[in-house]
C-alpha cells in the first residue's frame, strides 16, 4: 500500500510539521505501507508570514522519505505536483486541512493526483472555519473539500463546522493523539537551571505560538489578581509572537508583572521543549476560540497538568478536576483556577490521572482507525 501525505513537514518547522511526521512514522510501522510525504518549498509567502522564520534549527528526521515540492502560491506548480503524485498511483492520499488559503493548492494539487479511482483522500481537519478570518475562505475552502472523500476531525466541534459545507461525505472523529517525539520528561530542577529559573518558583506555562485567539492577554490579566501576586506564581511564556507584541508589553506595564513574568519568546526547537512542559507545574491554555490543541497533548505527554478554557474541543479531552481545570475564558476565572492548583496541592493527583488518561491518545490507536476508515471508503 502507498500512501502520500500532503502537507508541512521538514525543513519547515512547527505542530504541523511535526504531526506529519509523527503520523508518516507511525503508517511506516504498519506491515507494507510505503509512506511519502510531499512538503513546501515555499509555504507561505513572507507578507503573510508573522514569524521570524518559516524552517527548523532542528536535525531532519531519521528514516523518512519527505519530498520538497510545493509551492503554495503557483498554480503550474500544483498542477506539476498534481501529476507527479498521479504518476505514483497511491493508494491513499493524506492531507492536513488547517488554512483557507491552502484551498487552491490543494484544492489543485488533489484533483490531479486522485485521476485513479484506486486513489482515495482523507483529509485531517484542524481547522474548516479559520480563528482569523479573511475574504474568500469560504471560497477556497469548497474547493479543496470536493475532491476529498472523506473526512477526519480531532475535536467535535470541527465536524460541526464541517456541516455547513459538506453532510454527504464520511467524517470521523479521533482524538489528536500524544505529541510523544519531543523527548521524555526530566527531572523539574534540571529543566529550571536549564531555563535559568530558581528551584523554589511556582511556575504556570503558556507554550506556543501567542495569536490573539490563544487569550495570552486573559492570563496576563489573571497574573494580576493580589492573590496570585501574593503566592509568588509565576507565568513562563514561551512562544514567538504571531501578532502585536506591543499589546501584550503594554499589559505587562499597565499591571506591574515584571517580577511575575518570564519571557521566552523566541520559536522554540524541538530539543528544548522538554525543559518547558518538565519546569512547569500546570500549562495554562486561556483560549478565545480554539478547535483541538496539540498543546494539550503535549502535556498528556510529558503527564503536565493543565488548566483550559471552555471553548471548541479543549473540554473534550480535559476532564475538569480530574488532570485539570475548565474554566469559562475571563481573567477571573482563569486565576481562580490558578489559586485552586496551588491552594489544595492538586499537582500530584492530576499526575497520577494523567498516567491513565493518556492511554486514550496512542499514535497507534489513532492510526488504525484512519486506516479503517480508509477501507471503508
Amino acid at each position: 500500500m502507498k500512501i502520500i501525505i500532503i502537507g508541512a513537514a521538514y525543513p519547515l518547522k512547527g505542530g504541523l510539521a511535526s504531526f506529519n511526521e509523527r503520523l508518516a512514522k507511525e503508517l511506516s510501522l504498519f506491515n507494507d505501507k510505503e509512506v511519502e510525504i510531499y512538503t513546501f518549498s515555499l509555504q507561505y509567502p513572507s507578507f503573510l508570514f508573522p514569524g521570524k522564520t518559516q524552517l527548523s534549527s532542528d536535525p531532519a528526521p531519521n528514516s523518512l522519505k519527505i519530498k520538497v515540492k510545493i509551492n503554495s502560491i503557483n498554480p503550474l506548480n500544483w498542477i506539476k505536483v498534481g501529476n507527479k503524485i498521479n504518476k505514483l498511483n497511491p493508494d491513499l492520499i493524506i492531507v492536513k486541512y488547517w488554512l483557507p488559503f491552502m484551498g487552491p493548492c490543494y484544492g489543485t494539487i488533489l484533483r490531479k493526483a486522485k485521476k485513479s479511482s484506486k486513489t482515495k483522500v482523507i483529509s485531517i481537519l484542524d481547522n474548516i472555519i479559520p480563528h482569523e478570518k479573511r475574504i474568500g475562505d469560504r471560497l477556497f475552502t469548497k474547493y479543496f473539500i470536493k475532491p476529498v472523500d472523506g473526512f477526519i476531525s480531532m475535536s467535535k466541534s470541527v465536524l460541526h463546522d464541517l456541516s455547513s459545507f459538506d453532510t454527504i461525505k464520511p467524517t470521523l472523529f479521533i482524538p489528536h493523539p500524544i505529541y510523544d517525539n519531543y523527548g521524555d520528561a526530566i527531572d523539574k530542577n534540571t529543566a529550571k537551571t536549564f531555563l535559568n529559573i530558581s528551584e523554589d518558583e511556582k511556575i504556570i506555562l503558556f507554550f506556543g505560538y501567542i495569536r490573539k485567539y490563544k487569550g495570552l492577554d486573559l492570563l496576563l490579566e489573571a497574573m494580576h489578581y493580589q492573590k496570585i501576586k501574593e503566592s509568588n506564581i509565576k507565568v513562563l511564556i514561551a512562544g514567538e509572537y504571531y501578532g502585536n507584541e506591543k499589546y501584550y508589553q503594554e499589559i505587562i506595564e499597565k499591571y506591574n508583572l515584571h517580577n511575575q513574568v518570564i519571557l521566552h519568546t523566541d520559536f522554540i526547537p524541538n530539543s528544548e521543549v522538554k525543559y518547558y512542559f518538565s519546569a512547569a507545574d500546570c500549562v495554562v491554555q486561556p483560549y478565545k476560540s480554539a478547535t483541538q490543541s496539540g498543546i494539550s497533548q503535549l502535556a498528556y505527554h510529558f503527564e503536565t497538568p493543565m488548566i483550559v478554557t471552555n471553548v471548541g474541543g479543549l473540554p473534550e479531552i480535559v476532564p475538569h478536576e480530574k488532570v485539570g481545570y475548565v474554566v469559562p475564558p475571563n481573567p477571573q476565572a482563569i486565576a481562580k483556577a490558578i489559586l485552586d492548583f496551588y491552594e489544595k496541592n492538586k499537582q500530584s493527583e492530576f499526575k497520577k490521572n494523567i498516567k491513565v488518561e493518556k492511554k486514550k491518545y496512542t499514535w497507534n490507536r489513532f492510526t488504525e482507525k484512519l486506516l479503517d476508515f480508509y477501507k471503508a471508503l
